[in-house]
């Protein structure tokens, strides 16, 4: 008798050895592997972005001002209103912010698991020739976390918490991108349509000096045919230019999340507002700024955790419960008048489970490792963001420069045809074709700035900037 509980320990001893080393998996720490690839990828090809950038960049086109915010590259009092509606009312947003209370709730489900729970019943039984009986039972039991599984969950489920807060920055960031996109698409549109309220006013005295000249035997009906084909192309493209503005200001109006049933009623300008450049703060960026990049790394952690928690869980388990019971043949007398109490003290561990433990073990194990590759492609993702508008801005500028310049030798050409025709030393064909390339190049203009200032708010998202948590 004195040597059973010496062999009772040593086959604990032996089992949990055992099972130690089945846990004792190759586990690669794939949150270390990302961390390191974040920190290279992010010293050395940023870094080559600024040395490029610097080298081909005019030095009089980088504002002073440093941009630490994305609601820094914008400042429009009026755009400010229009933020702040659509961080409350975004109905996309607060889907963001529902999945973060929902996290919140999660990780207080997993963590209740490390306290001891409570549990009381009350019953009665009513026998026919028999007195009746009623049963008070209190139970207290708590699960040991020798092997720290239960915190391993918990710290997961703290993971999954701050991965959702990052998802809900970038939410809030794109959000208010969107904002000043449409604010920016709006002015644009009002450009194209006064740029095409001018080209028919033009159109329309030509077709009247036209029609002038016809009747006095000056002209001929095709000069009038075409002037008049002119005209009525150029109202269509008026039509189109003015809905596709009231589809911007409802736009806008959507972004909010409030429906008012009208348009936007604030004034916005004609011109584009002073859209700062984001390079000037490359120096201070980093991608692990960025919320997609963080709540990527954040689920390889979670998922890490996740993994241990599985392979511990093929670990004994020791729980110790704790009850006070009380029986009598009235409901008063029953309720702990005279109760009787134990304590019960339990290890238990799996023995076979058909593989299914293990196979847990494992299928979270490769989620980890999926993890790990959704992260690669998302840091990948972001170095190629940065590295497109960063291009971007260089190319769009040469194209402004060489715009602007054709621009000017439009509009003297436009006013040597005109007076030309006048003259009858060209014709109406190329009266008109001088006429419309003035105003395409305008239009071409006018877009490309469009462009640039909405790639400069793409260049600062990839490059991390957000907006605050009181924005």
């Amino acid at each position: 008798m004195k040597a059973k509980p010496a062999v009772q320990q040593a086959m604990l001893a032996l089992f949990v050895a055992s099972l130690l080393g089945c846990s004792a998996v190759d586990n690669v720490n794939y949150a270390d592997q990302a961390s390191q690839n974040q920190t290279d990828i992010s010293q050395r090809l940023i870094e080559q972005l600024i040395e490029q950038l610097l080298a081909t960049s005019n030095a009089n086109e980088v504002p002073d001002q440093s941009v630490a915010r994305l609601t820094d590259l914008v400042n429009v009092p009026e755009l400010q209103q229009f933020m702040t509606a659509a961080l409350e009312n975004n109905p996309s947003l607060q889907q963001s912010v529902v999945a973060l209370n929902m996290a919140y709730a999660q990780h207080g489900i997993t963590s209740a698991s490390r306290l001891p729970s409570v549990d009381a019943s009350f019953s009665g039984t009513l026998t026919e020739d028999s007195e009746d009986s009623y049963t008070t039972d209190i139970t207290v039991s708590w699960e040991l976390d020798l092997w720290q599984k239960i915190a391993d969950s918990s710290n997961a489920a703290l993971k999954d918490i701050a991965s959702t807060q990052a998802s809900l920055q970038s939410a809030q960031d794109l959000v208010v991108a969107n904002v000043m996109r449409s604010w920016l698409d709006i002015s644009l549109k009002q450009q194209l349509v006064t740029i095409e309220t001018q080209r028919l006013a033009v159109l329309d005295n030509n077709q009247a000096l036209i029609l002038a000249r016809y009747r006095v035997g000056l002209g001929s009906l095709e000069d009038l045919d075409n002037a008049t084909t002119s005209v009525a192309s150029t109202q269509a493209t008026l039509v189109d230019y003015q809905e596709q503005l009231a589809q911007s200001r409802r736009n806008l109006t959507l972004l909010t999340g409030q429906w008012t049933g009208s348009d936007v009623s604030v004034d916005i300008s004609t011109q584009f507002p002073t859209v700062l450049n984001p390079i000037d703060s490359l120096g201070q960026q980093n991608l692990g700024r960025r919320p997609d990049i963080k709540a990527a790394f954040y689920n390889i952690e979670a998922e890490s955790l996740r993994t241990d928690a599985a392979y511990k869980a093929m670990l004994p388990s020791i729980s110790l419960s704790a009850s006070l019971s009380d029986m009598a043949q009235s409901p008063s007398d029953a309720l702990l008048t005279g109760p009787l109490w134990s304590v019960l003290g339990q290890l238990s561990a799996p023995l076979f489970q058909g593989g299914k433990l293990k196979s847990q073990a494992e299928l979270a194990r490769l989620t980890t490792e999926q993890r790990y590759w959704v992260y690669q492609e998302t840091l990948l993702n972001a170095v190629n963001e940065v590295e497109n508008t960063v291009g971007q801005e260089y190319s769009l500028a040469k194209q402004q420069q060489h715009l602007t310049d054709a621009q000017l030798s439009a509009q003297r050409s436009f006013v040597s045809y005109e007076q030309k025709y006048r003259q009858g030393l060209v014709d109406i064909f190329d009266l008109l074709t001088v006429q419309q390339q003035t105003f395409d190049v305008e239009a071409q203009l006018v877009t490309t700035i469009y462009n640039r200032l909405i790639n400069r708010i793409d260049l600062g998202l990839a490059l991390g900037l957000g907006v605050s948590h009181e924005a």
